[in-house]
């Protein structure tokens, strides 16, 4: 079972693909060579981010390269759009297909034998069910729930015991769906987004035990909670992917306070922070700009006191 032990920072490959932003093949080209280049070695990329285009340009960099882990995600198909969107799901620069969620054993199978001609790449290390059980999806279904355990888990497993991929998982953005599918699936990491970060702790009362008792590690994703963590509390600043809400501005407003307190940029706490867990295997970064990349990397390697973290468990700002 991979469980990252020599990754501790990896990139999303997201940012590739438009999120927010057109980025074209040559900016895309440009960021993943400055991560490769800052010793970025595992990368995370899904058919979903831009419908295609953040796996063709991935497997496209990393084609000449060894030394690289790789992980891509299951659960939807991809279909030609005769009239695609200019954007699609806030992806810029996305290719003109169409995406139909499918967690049953075919449809991954698909899934996998798509993803592998995307990249064009004859190894994938790791496959994470992506956004099931997500109400903001339309995956929070009996009957999607019903299609992995029913026979897509299976596929999972089929995959992995035939040395086609090393490990399986999780690509979710809820605790919730986390807590459900431990025990009843194989599992060796969870990639979570967003809900193990210096603003949100929601996954350490309940799921740390599970993941204790499943022996299943996380890979964190969000850590800037949308970018509310880097930005500040600034006018406009974003939460879970929409404007924040007055509670949460008022709490990143204290975590702020605190890291002034020791001179310390709060999006370098808010990069470190996840890592100082045990069930953390490698924390996942995002960007289409390199400069934004070189930063983050200084910033997650930055030496910071401990009576920060104190200062902030003091206020019960974090736990």
């Amino acid at each position: 079972m991979m469980l990252l032990p020599d990754h501790k920072l990896s990139f999303g490959c997201a940012s590739v693909a438009g999120l927010f932003k057109p980025v074209n093949s040559q900016e895309a080209h440009d960021v993943l060579t400055t991560a490769w280049n800052a010793g970025i070695r595992y990368f995370d990329t899904a058919p979903h981010y831009g419908h295609g285009v953040s796996e063709r340009r991935l497997g496209d960099f990393l084609r000449d390269k060894s030394g690289w882990v790789i992980s891509t995600k299951v659960g939807r198909i991809l279909t030609p759009d005769l009239n695609p969107p200019n954007i699609a799901n806030g992806l810029h620069s996305a290719l003109p297909f169409k995406q139909e969620f499918d967690f049953s054993y075919d449809g991954i199978m698909r899934s996998v034998d798509d993803s592998f001609q995307r990249l064009g790449l004859n190894r994938i290390d790791i496959l994470y069910v992506h956004d099931i059980g997500d109400p903001g999806a339309g995956t929070d279904t009996p009957h999607h729930r019903a299609q992995l355990l029913d026979g897509g888990h299976r596929a999972l497993s089929d995959l992995k015991s035939q040395g086609v991929i090393s490990s399986v998982g999780l690509g979710v953005n809820t605790v919730e769906i986390c807590e459900g599918l431990l025990g009843q699936m194989e599992i060796d990491l969870i990639l979570l987004a967003g809900r193990y970060t210096l603003l949100e702790q929601t996954a350490e009362v309940r799921l740390f035990p599970l993941l204790e008792q499943h022996g299943v590690k996380l890979v964190i994703g969000g850590v800037f909670n949308s970018g509310i963590l880097a930005t500040g509390p600034v006018a406009g600043a974003h939460y879970n992917y929409a404007p924040a809400p007055q509670s949460i501005l008022d709490r990143t407003t204290q975590i702020e306070s605190v890291c002034a307190r020791h001179n310390v940029p709060m999006a370098a706490a808010a990069l470190q922070y996840p890592a100082q867990s045990p069930h953390v295997a490698s924390t996942l970064i995002g960007t289409s700009k390199s400069s934004s990349l070189l930063r983050n990397v200084t910033q997650f390697e930055m030496p910071l006191p401990t009576d920060l973290w104190a200062d902030l468990r003091r206020e019960n700002l974090i736990t």
